[in-house]
């Protein structure tokens, strides 16, 4: 793997941009998977550290997802809707935390996420 103290600029941006771009998803149906997916896709044969991050991302993505699904049902016998924010919460601090740290060329692991995409 490439030297993380040698990273470009603009594949710490990128990478950055495919943490930052699941924010979409509280704006448009699916857009927290569509937005990294499309970061991800377009520049992952140029670095291995974008395509890393845009992994991290995207499972983390379909992984919320998959809780939110599961824990919607819940919602009718009242316990869901701790779970269901409380994954809305998670979202938005890991997202943070991990567009941070792309951006300044440091590893971050999502917790809760399914290795979908290896």
């Amino acid at each position: 793997m490439e030297e993380l103290s040698k990273l470009s600029e603009s594949e710490r941006n990128w990478a950055m941009l495919c943490h930052l771009s699941a924010f979409a998803g509280f704006f448009f149906p699916f857009g927290g998977i569509i937005g990294p997916l499309i970061c991800w896709l377009s520049r992952k044969d140029e670095s291995l550290w974008i395509d890393m991050n845009g992994k991290a991302s995207m499972n983390f993505q379909l992984s919320v997802l998959l809780y939110i699904v599961l824990a919607v049902p819940l919602c009718f016998i009242i316990v869901g809707i701790p779970i269901v924010m409380f994954l809305g919460l998670l979202k938005i601090v890991c997202i943070v935390i991990a567009s941070i740290k792309a951006s300044k060329g440091e590893k971050f692991k999502y917790p809760l996420s399914i290795p979908f995409i290896q």
